[in-house]
């Protein structure tokens, strides 16, 4: 008998153990690569790659001309993070935008560039 609920407490132990390593760890959803379109702007539209990466808890990368490798890349400022949506903000051409993108999918983000300019973003598999 004291085999046995020895035998039990150690199944039931065993168990609740593997149920619990089973919990998966949270994914970091904008983490990656993404190609950003900017539709309309006064040069046409605009598409430029980016790769998030988060250093220290914050979001950070750089954007880069998607159609010219040899123009510099642009530095992201900060991003701004919420529940399904970013903020990227960078100084181009003499001027401080903001780009706030919101998820649309698991794939695509959607928003606009200082509130004129269309922009959607789709992640780089």
């Amino acid at each position: 008998m004291k085999k046995a609920c020895i035998l039990l407490i150690a199944l039931f132990f065993g168990v609740a153990i593997n149920g619990f390593s089973q919990t998966s760890a949270k994914t970091d959803f904008f983490v990656g690569k993404w190609e950003i379109t900017i539709f309309g702007t006064p040069n046409g539209d605009s598409k430029m790659i980016t790769e998030l990466i988060r250093k220290e808890g914050k979001l950070m990368g750089e954007l880069k001309d998607a159609t010219d490798s040899t123009k510099p890349a642009i530095p992201i400022t900060s991003i701004e993070e919420k529940e399904g949506e970013i903020e990227i903000a960078f100084s181009t051409s003499g001027y401080d935008v903001t780009l706030p993108l919101k998820k649309e999918d698991n794939d695509n983000l959607k928003g606009q560039l200082m509130g004129m300019f269309d922009a959607k973003a789709k992640r780089i598999k």
